[in-house]
């Protein structure tokens, strides 16, 4: 004969041993190691956005090719008109790109890397244009037609 157990009133509570989740599971271990560094940095990609457009640009004008495109974090001080973005000295044959003021203050219509080094992309040529006393639209004719 079978024996039926009594029925558990609903007010009474399911003891369940302290390792026990609230579905009645063990906890689980975790499945994969602490996030590891990233392999490149925004200062990495920034290097490289600037190196890549500083090739086009002295590979395309002639004057460009004694000049220097540096990287500084930021500014001395702001002028007039705001902080700037890039410092352009004929005299020393010098480009300087301030990393800060052109990733923080870039209104990008989309956050993503490829308008980001977009951004980048145009600034180098705004200050080699500004180099070269000549509208950057003229640097790169070429490059925006496919």
């Amino acid at each position: 004969m079978l024996r039926r157990r009594a029925p558990r009133s609903a007010s009474a509570p399911v003891a369940r041993p302290s390792r026990h989740g609230r579905h009645g599971r063990e906890g689980r271990s975790p499945v994969v190691r602490p996030p590891l560094p990233p392999l490149e940095t925004r200062i990495d990609r920034f290097e490289l956005a600037v190196g890549t457009a500083a090739e086009f640009l002295r590979s395309a004008w002639p004057e460009l090719r004694d000049v220097r495109f540096e990287i500084g974090d930021l500014p001395p001080a702001a002028d007039g008109e705001g902080i700037p973005r890039w410092f352009v000295s004929s005299a020393e044959k010098r480009i300087v790109l301030y990393r800060i003021p052109i990733e923080r203050l870039s209104h990008l219509h989309r956050t993503d890397d490829l308008h980001r080094r977009m951004a980048i992309e145009a600034n180098v040529f705004r200050a080699a244009a500004e180099y070269l006393d000549r509208d950057p639209w003229d640097l790169g004719p070429d490059r925006f037609h496919f």
